[in-house]
């Protein structure tokens, strides 16, 4: 089985507009697989602007944020590629697109790394963002997944929120606890 990284992968549409999506992009020898569903903005922007930013942050806020409609995050210039990255990340790595294997459900967008770049140092997780970050790969699964395990994976995670969480940790998981509640009230 592939190693799996969850970063933030930001990309450009044909008209410059920035996308930030959480994904988990799959280590490939000296490079990622980026494998968006169909259909995506990141999916789109990959077929118009073949580039990428692979942005490693520990800030769980921009994971939730994504996925809860607040993707107005700040940005920096990329050295090598089109598309900007994250302004406040541990480290990034600029992605070039060298080929796409296509599927109809998740094609898969073969990158060759052409920098990376550390910014901050990293102080360590705690269980809170390591449980911020599953559910949110649950919130970004509400459609798929049956409401019986979704609701028991998050009452699972809450005690590493609750013994573990900064202020920010608690925002993110409320931000994603909101997303539930509302999709569930539908």
């Amino acid at each position: 089985m592939p190693m799996i990284r969850e970063t933030i992968v930001s990309t450009v549409s044909a008209a410059g507009q920035v996308h930030f999506a959480p994904l988990g992009i799959i280590a490939e020898g000296d490079g990622w697989i980026i494998a968006p569903f169909y259909p995506s903005t990141t999916l789109s922007n990959l077929r118009d602007v073949p580039f990428a930013a692979a942005n490693f942050t520990d800030d769980v806020r921009v994971f939730a944020g994504c996925l809860t409609g607040r993707t107005n995050w700040p940005t920096s210039a990329c050295d090598e590629i089109p598309v900007p990255r994250l302004a406040d990340t541990l480290a990034h790595a600029e992605l070039a697109v060298t080929r796409v294997s296509e599927d109809t459900q998740r094609p898969r967008f073969h990158c060759r790394v052409l920098r990376s770049s550390a910014h901050k140092s990293f102080q360590g997780f705690n269980r809170a963002q390591a449980a911020v970050i599953e559910a949110a790969i649950l919130v970004s699964r509400l459609r798929l997944l049956p409401r019986e395990r979704i609701e028991g994976e998050i009452a699972s995670l809450q005690s590493a929120v609750t013994k573990t969480a900064s202020g920010v940790e608690e925002e993110a998981w409320s931000w994603l606890l909101d997303a539930i509640r509302v999709f569930y009230a539908r």
